[in-house]
């Protein structure tokens, strides 16, 4: 990808906010600020994705809100937002607020939506994963004209990450709208599914080659993927873990390849 030398290589940490009480989440999004990490992620989920299903679990935008006036220099947001969890213009509205709560370091995540559980106990139509992505693709342009419309306005473009990996509508979304798209996988699934987003990217008459972020989740050292993945074009590096202990260990590993290749 020839936009690969005009990026940083960014790590981000993603604290699942299950299984832990909130004053250790607190000081983990603390120590992740302190070991140099880029960007702090949660989730957006209302149950936990692991372990004990009726664990120790907290909301998600809340959570952002907080982490806008605890932290100092770390980027923040939801990997991702689901979309059906609120109304688009209110989602808007709350990004606008962070954004400024936080002096301009919020990431807006958002994706089609998967979690039954989420949808059926908060009362959420389910609906099928056509409905939900339709549904996204009607809330895409609504959230960017109420951002547009807040007053004050945000403090920045605030960028959009959309995460999700279906090549016929999904990446056409990121194409159309996205300024960071996630994705899962090896670097051979990251390489395809990019030049995927680059076509439908021409379709659009968008260059997202150059316009739109790599973004990958990482379970493994970087000794042994990040070279490849860096030349699938990614950038942006997320490591996730969760309670009851949120280890810092492999984010550790990751921030420190980022400082030596730098």
């Amino acid at each position: 990808m020839s936009d690969i030398p005009l990026r940083n290589v960014r790590i981000a940490y993603q604290l699942g906010q299950q299984h832990g009480d909130y004053s250790t989440i607190r000081d983990t999004v603390l120590r992740a600020e302190d070991a140099g990490v880029d960007v702090v992620f949660n989730w957006d989920h209302f149950f936990p994705l692991s372990g004990d299903p009726d664990g120790k679990h907290f909301e998600c935008w809340t959570m952002l809100g907080a982490w806008a006036e605890q932290t100092e220099r770390v980027e923040i947001g939801a990997l991702v937002t689901g979309n059906g969890y609120r109304n688009p213009d209110l989602l808007a509205d709350m990004a606008r607020t962070v954004d400024h709560i936080s002096g301009g370091r919020l990431i807006l995540g958002i994706g089609a939506g998967w979690a039954e559980r989420d949808y059926r106990e908060f009362g959420y139509e389910f609906g099928t994963a056509g409905t939900r992505i339709a549904d996204l693709a009607a809330a895409l342009p609504r959230i960017r004209a109420r951002l547009a419309a807040g007053s004050p306005a945000p403090t920045r473009e605030i960028p959009l990450l959309i995460g999700g990996g279906g090549e016929k509508k999904m990446l056409r979304l990121v194409a159309e709208h996205a300024d960071v798209w996630h994705s899962f996988g090896d670097a051979a699934t990251l390489r395809h599914k990019s030049q995927v987003l680059d076509a439908h990217g021409r379709d659009v008459q968008r260059d997202t080659a150059m316009s739109v972020e790599r973004s990958v989740g990482v379970k493994r050292p970087p000794q042994e993927v990040a070279d490849d993945l860096v030349d699938a074009g990614a950038t942006l590096f997320t490591i996730g873990t969760s309670g009851p202990d949120f280890d810092l260990d492999l984010v550790e590993q990751w921030v420190a390849w980022r400082d030596e290749r730098s």
